[in-house]
């Protein structure tokens, strides 16, 4: 029968009876299991959310040697009980609450499920039968912690609680120069980076909740940090700067793959860095090497071709990755502008096959990855970055495409991104939609195809049960369709407050029409923030986080039509006020969830657009 559950992830299969079971209070959680204190934290989260919606108490007891009439939930673990490892199945009956899975992991996700139900029905549940298990074995986020936000550990925690609630089991914190190696203090020293008993302690706090921990450290492009060091720069391709897509770049960028005190430097770093966490896999990168072959390994890549200089580099990375008993992972876009590459890859190592546009080719990318038997993942992203607000749409189709495409070329993992370019100005919640969406589609992308994101959304990750702060989050990060301007990874009222006002004043769009446009589009959902609330502990942070996001559009709409109108001096007034406004409350927001390092290099951003009112 048809069910009006809200589920994040929905099951894969959910029949819902008519009939409810009342839960009395005199009850007992049974753990059946052959080691039953594996699931001990799945049985107290559970008897905490008993407590909360259905005011009952009841012990928790191990063994079935118990009489049968004071059981209310049994949770057990079967070997062979399920198909699936990570798979449960669900019932609630006259008899009362059962929960069988094959594994501790199945068990917490079944009890997971049991919770989400409690929140919404209280003492009285619906009688069903659910069985469900994953699409995707290996179900991640990625934060960037390098570019340039450091969180918290309060922080780090509590974004950890929402992804294990929601069925994520795989956690990654980008970095380049933020773990704090003790034989490299310089590379660190003004990051305020994460130390190795931190990671200590999040890696223990995320494997109670069945999340894997697993390192990212790049160690080929993107060492931008460690190469303006002295001590460093000799191992740079291009020590003096190099072109780039994205323009000059007047630093190093990528290590030398031809020196090998390249290596010697990433091998101390990996053996300094893995063994504070207990995940058997790590990410070490290898992205956007983009300056290859400009300069100390011009010679090689003449003789042999870019492609091979850099498999060379990443199979001697591969052995040594090896050796140390993990199994490497990498991103796949090098290696894809090398397509021949492919078929030498280590059957072995972990493809990372990214990209964040809806129309991202992860069909045609998964598929020769399939026919060449390399393991990958799919690794779309949030959308987040070089926005303030989000795409919201561009996400949800993004995610989509991959999880559809990684399902038909059989790929093992499905990692959802979140980056941090250019000041990682986009506050936290802002990335909530898309964790959320991604979240749901990972597990069983059919039977979350049709799922309402935003609702979903103001439901979990804001426990707003009225959807409004969803609905607005979602609004807000569609801000950018209204300029119609596109703009690949980026929106385009991004880029009008990182650029200079002379650029935008000969931008063939959008039109000074279609800015005002989004500017009465913003205003509107302005007042509704005002009103809107989330009812989680930082409700308060969350609503000004938006709010900010909001004036900060709408600031760059102004900006915008002032550069493409003549730069009118009072209204540059205005904006020199606003702008200083604007910043003095972005600094406040940074520190709330973040560390100090990392926000005088984003508020330089700040300050050179504030700069062109002066």
């Amino acid at each position: 029968m048809p069910h009006n559950l809200l589920l994040l992830p929905a099951p894969r299969q959910l029949n819902v009876l008519n009939d409810s079971l009342d839960l009395p209070n005199d009850r007992l959680i049974v753990l059946d299991a052959p080691n039953p204190q594996t699931l001990y934290f799945s049985a107290k989260r559970v008897q905490a959310a008993l407590k909360l919606y259905a005011g009952v108490t009841w012990p928790i007891v191990a063994g079935t040697a118990v009489p049968t009439e004071r059981v209310g939930l049994t949770l057990s673990v079967v070997s062979g009980g399920v198909a699936h490892p990570q798979g449960y199945q669900f019932s609630v009956t006259d008899s009362g609450i059962f929960i069988v899975a094959g594994t501790a992991a199945g068990a917490f996700y079944g009890s997971l499920t049991l919770s989400q139900i409690l929140r919404q029905r209280g003492r009285s549940l619906p009688q069903l039968r659910i069985n469900d298990w994953p699409d995707f074995p290996h179900r991640g986020v990625m934060l960037d912690i390098s570019r340039d936000k450091v969180p918290t550990m309060k922080t780090l925690y509590n974004l950890v609680e929402k992804l294990a609630e929601w069925k994520i089991n795989q956690l990654q914190l980008y970095t380049e120069h933020t773990f704090a190696y003790q034989n490299h203090p310089e590379v660190w020293a003004e990051a305020s980076p994460l130390a190795g008993e931190e990671i200590l302690a999040l890696d223990a706090f995320c494997r109670e909740r069945f999340i894997e921990l697993v390192p990212n450290q790049n160690t080929f492009g993107h060492m931008r940090r460690w190469l303006t060091h002295e001590r460093y720069r000799h191992l740079a391709e291009c020590p003096d700067g190099c072109d780039t897509p994205w323009g000059y770049f007047d630093e190093p960028f990528t290590l030398n793959p031809e020196d090998p005190d390249s290596l010697n430097l990433v091998r101390g770093l990996l053996d300094e860095l893995l063994p504070h966490f207990s995940s058997r896999q790590v990410n070490v990168g290898c992205d956007e090497t983009v300056d290859l072959g400009q300069g100390r390994s011009a010679k090689a890549v003449a003789a042999r071709g870019k492609g091979q200089v850099y498999l060379n580099y990443l199979l001697k990375l591969y052995r040594d990755i090896k050796a140390r008993g993990r199994t490497m992972q990498f991103w796949g876009d090098i290696v894809m502008e090398h397509p021949e590459l492919v078929p030498q890859l280590p059957r072995d190592a972990i493809a990372l096959e990214w990209g964040y546009e809806a129309e991202h080719p992860f069909d045609e990318n998964g598929a020769r990855y399939a026919a060449a038997g390399i393991p990958f993942y799919v690794c779309p992203g949030t959308s987040s970055w070089n926005t303030i607000a989000g795409r919201a749409e561009n996400a949800l189709q993004n995610l989509r495409n991959a999880a559809q495409n990684g399902l038909k070329h059989g790929a093992v993992g499905y990692l959802i991104t979140d980056w941090g370019d250019k000041g990682h100005w986009q506050p936290l919640p802002v990335s909530y939609l898309g964790f959320a969406c991604g979240a749901a589609l990972g597990w069983a992308y059919q039977a979350n195809l049709e799922q309402d994101v935003a609702q979903l959304t103001g439901f979990y990750a804001f426990d707003d049960p009225t959807g409004k702060m969803g609905q607005l989050a979602y609004r807000l990060g569609n801000a950018y369709l209204r300029a119609d301007w596109p703009a690949p990874n980026n929106s385009v009222l991004f880029s009008i407050l990182q650029e200079e006002a002379e650029i935008t004043a000969k931008r063939q769009g959008p039109t000074t029409e279609k800015l005002q446009e989004t500017l009465d589009y913003l205003d509107s959902l302005s007042t509704e923030f005002a009103d809107a609330r989330a009812n989680t502990p930082d409700a308060d942070l969350i609503q000004r986080e938006f709010i900010w996001g909001s004036d900060t559009l709408r600031h760059a709409c102004r900006r915008g039509m002032w550069a493409m109108s003549g730069q009118d001096a009072a209204q540059k007034a205005a904006l020199a006020a606003d702008a200083e406004r604007l910043i003095a409350e972005y600094r406040s927001l940074w520190l709330a969830r973040n560390r100090q390092g990392g926000l005088k290099d984003s508020l330089a951003l700040l300050e050179k657009m504030r700069q062109t009112y002066a």
